[in-house]
């Protein structure tokens, strides 16, 4: 299911990745709103745009910790969450150099064919519920 912009701030961010970046940043986009849609006690996701870049949170429960979607320093797309959480160092552990990780603060996919939709529902899980007890 595609899920419409409803921020005109975030869509216009998308539309500024060149063609390839945009089809990744798209599917991030999508499998973050899936994994929400499989996750009720996150609760309802906002999207809208921190330092620039397309947001995803919990803003109703506060269940979880903003992820982020935004282009790689050195190229490519990542997913980043806040540094200050073990997020993204849980998920280089469950899975050891499955993935291009840029230290404690994200995932780097340098195209769509990089994304394991498996594999990272784990993470965004994880980002929505950061603040629940674990189960």
């Amino acid at each position: 299911m595609t899920h419409p912009f409803l921020n005109a701030h975030v869509a216009a961010v998308f539309e500024g990745f060149s063609p390839e970046d945009k089809a990744t940043a798209l599917a991030l986009r999508a499998l973050i709103f899936e994994v929400a849609q499989d996750t009720p006690e996150a609760g309802a996701i906002e999207e809208t745009l921190k330092w620039g870049q397309p947001s995803y949170l919990t803003a109703q429960t506060k269940a979880g910790s903003t992820l982020r979607i935004g282009q790689a320093k050195g190229g490519g797309v990542a997913i980043f969450a806040h540094c200050g959480t073990s997020i993204i160092r849980s998920y280089a552990e469950a899975f050891p150099d499955a993935d291009e990780i840029e230290g404690n603060r994200a995932v780097i996919f340098k195209s769509r064919a990089d994304i394991a939709p498996d594999r990272l529902r784990h993470l965004i899980r994880h980002g929505l519920t950061y603040h629940l007890p674990a189960r």
